[in-house]
């Protein structure tokens, strides 16, 4: 089960109360693209997808992001009266799905709002587990995953207000090709460095260093043990740590945002003996959009692959 699954009753349009994970947030507050009585309101669950929302909707739309701050753990959350009516007001609904942001589901059924369309990227992507493993849920790293994302949001938008169809087309159209190129440059990338060993601290990257035909050298079991929020057996953490001073690896994706006493040992250990350093997040850094975003990313794999 994810830390983000962890959950307790929610208690609606009251005081914050902790969902999941070991660290507390702000409230957020709405990010809006469009200020009309018009527009059509949307919430999503993350930066992520409010930004892919709001470019999409244009003026037409108006976005709030429950969580929103960079500088936070996202598989923590507390509840807010601001968000819990929000939800109970939404046309559309933008979450991850697969078990990342199930805090949207306990909002939602506390909202009462049982108009809204929810859309749910994971099971918009199609991707699915493989037999005894356990699905990667961070399809936003995806480029394919979130373009047919994209796709649902206009299409979803050009039902609510068909008299913007067409606009909702041309920008859903031009994010799309923005995306084509980021696919484009994962290809040049891949066709460089395939199977260059790295390393992560979990698999929040997961699907860009596969798009490049890098090969993850880490212990399944660390990885698990820090998405779960438990601690890395003494045998697995050795084993990583062997990976940065046996050379094994040439670079580690870093999560920035679930840092620990030992993700932070990992990262000791790449430092001391010169390996890059890639840090990776999962919600948008303040002023990036996700293009912004993600093209930065692969920047900084490229720079760390050539070093």
């Amino acid at each position: 089960m994810k830390r983000a699954a962890v959950l307790v009753p929610l208690l609606a349009l009251v005081a914050g109360v902790a969902l999941a994970g070991c660290t507390s947030s702000p409230d957020p507050a709405p990010a809006s693209a469009g200020s009309t009585s018009e527009a059509i309101t949307v919430v999503a669950s993350t930066t992520v997808y409010g930004d892919l929302a709001a470019t999409v909707g244009g003026d037409a739309v108006e976005v709030t992001s429950i969580i929103d701050d960079p500088n936070k753990d996202p598989h923590e959350y507390e509840a807010s009266a601001q968000n819990q009516l929000a939800l109970s007001k939404a046309q559309v609904i933008v979450k991850n799905g697969g078990g990342y942001d199930d805090f949207v589901d306990t909002m939602l059924d506390a909202a009462g709002n049982d108009t809204a369309t929810v859309l749910d990227a994971v099971e918009i992507s199609g991707k699915t587990a493989e037999a005894g493993e356990e699905l990667n849920e961070h399809v936003w790293y995806d480029f394919p995953s979130v373009q047919k994302v994209i796709e649902e949001l206009a299409t979803t938008f050009a039902q609510i207000d068909p008299d913007q169809a067409d606009t909702f087309r041309k920008n859903a159209d031009e994010l799309t090709a923005e995306l084509d190129a980021l696919v484009q440059r994962e290809e040049e990338l891949q066709g460089q460095y395939a199977g260059t060993p790295v390393a992560i601290t979990e698999p929040v990257p997961l699907y860009l260093l596969e798009a490049i035909g890098l090969d993850n050298q880490t212990p399944e079991a660390f990885a698990e043990a820090i998405e779960e929020g438990t601690d890395v057996p003494a045998s697995v953490l050795l084993g990583t740590l062997e990976l940065f001073s046996g050379a094994q690896v040439q670079l580690l994706a870093y999560n920035e945002q679930t840092a620990g006493p030992q993700t932070e040992q990992v990262l000791d250990a790449a430092e001391q003996n010169g390996v890059a350093v890639v840090p990776v997040t999962e919600t948008l850094p303040d002023g990036d959009t996700y293009v912004s975003w993600m093209s930065g990313n692969l920047d900084a794999l490229a720079d760390a692959l050539a070093s």
